[in-house]
This record gives structure tokens, sequence and C-alpha cells, in this order.
């Protein structure tokens, strides 16, 4: 991971800015917790600012795009966390656990740091947007590096699964937040902003594809019922392991 975003990580700050009514159902599962802990906290999206806050990220890039006023950030691994059991309050990780090189390992650390709730924003890999229809290669890399809903429950014990509805005009830019913008996906700036992209061997014949289907009419025939509506479950999930 910390490789990987040592190189992707230059338009992420701009193209992953945190989008206000994800960021509210997050800070509402992590309660009233005082002290937290945010890990592969990347940039610092999602940290909430009323908090004592302290970030665990690996990529020394992604450091180093953190904003001025941001959390105090340590570089180390979720698999390794440099601090003493129940130091925090509740534990946080966004969109980061399927880089992680050992995710059960790095979930019993998030668990034996933290005394509070644990909140994971991450994806249902049996989920499958229309983007993998066009890319079906996507769907292969969701499955596997994605867990499964059920192995958050082998790991951390009892949980709380529920959808994260993402709206039509959010601005992060992960995945498949342009879920109602067939076109956003045609550009490579956006596309950068999104590591499965990059994770891609070739994306020239889906997004051959994806313009022609655009530019036709034949995307609008196909998913233009999309367009009516303003928030979509595109397969994020909010899972919430409750005090330890």
């Amino acid at each position: 991971m910390t490789a990987l975003y040592d190189s992707i990580g230059v338009n992420y700050a701009a193209l992953r800015r945190p989008d206000e009514r994800i960021a509210a159902q997050l800070h509402r599962a992590l309660g009233s917790s005082g002290k937290i802990l945010n890990v592969g906290a990347g940039t610092g999206s999602y940290e909430p600012f009323d908090r004592q806050v302290t970030a665990v990220e690996p990529s020394i890039e992604m450091i180093r795009k953190r904003p001025a006023m941001a959390a105090p950030c340590v570089q180390a691994s979720a698999e390794s966390l440099p601090f003493d059991d129940g130091t925090f309050d509740a534990a946080m990780a966004v969109l980061t656990i399927h880089h992680w090189a050992d995710k059960a390992t790095g979930l019993r650390e998030m668990r034996r740091v933290t005394k509070g709730p644990i909140v994971l924003l991450t994806f249902d890999p049996a989920h499958r947007p229309w983007l993998t229809d066009y890319f079906p290669e996507l769907a292969t890399l969701d499955e596997r590096q994605m867990p499964s809903m059920a192995q958050y429950g082998e790991w951390l014990g009892s949980v709380a699964i529920e959808p994260v509805a993402v709206p039509h005009d959010c601005t992060d830019g992960f995945l498949y937040a342009y879920w109602r913008r067939p076109e956003a996906y045609l550009d490579p700036w956006i596309r950068s902003g999104s590591s499965s992209f990059w994770s891609l061997q070739s994306v020239d014949e889906g997004l051959a594809r994806l313009k022609r289907d655009h530019e036709s009419g034949e995307w609008d025939r196909r998913y233009g019922h999309l367009r009516d509506l303003d928030f979509y479950d595109a397969g994020y999930r909010l899972v919430v392991s409750p005090p330890a």
C-alpha cells in the first residue's frame, strides 16, 4: 500500500474531498467518543474536527498531503499499531482495509488499542455497480481485495452493518461515486483518484465501450433510471463493532 499511494497520492487531496453527508453518518457511529484513532488515514478525510484524533498512515506521500491543521499523524501500518492497549475511545478506518496486507491482524490491532466502537467505511464485494459491466476486472478486483461482510463478524465479533447511500453529487471521488455521472469516468484525471483504476492492466476497451454508449444514448437506455435518483446504494457499507 505504501508504494502504491506514494505514486497515486499526487491528485488525491483534490479528488477525494470528504462528502459531508457521508461524514455525518460516520461521525454518528463514533458516538460521543473523544479520543479517536484513524487508521489508514490518508490526507485526513472524514476525521472529526471536534475530537482528539490521532492518525496512522503508512504512505509518506499521503502524510505530506495532510493539511497543516490536520490531526497529528504517525507513519505506521494497521497490522502493527504503536499504541498501548485501550488507548483510544473509538477507532475509524475509511476505504482503506482492502489495502492492508493482513486484514484480520489489522482489525485485531484496532480492537486491542480501542475501548469503544470501531467504525469502518468499506465496500461489499457482492455488490455489482453498473461500472463493472464496462470494467469486469473491477468486480474481480473487489472480490480479491475486499473482505466479505461475514468476515468482519469473524474478525471483530458482533458487528452492525448499514448501507451508506452515495449522493448523486458526491464530493468524494471514490470508485463508484460517479454512479449518475458516467462521463466522469472518461476523464483520466478523475480516474486517477481511484486506486482500483491504477490496479487494472488496461482500461482502453472498457473506456471505448463506455464512450460509445454514452454518446449513442445506450447508457441512458440501460441505466437512465438512475438519473431520477438523488442517492444510490452503490455497495458501500458502514461496519460498526460495538465497545469491547
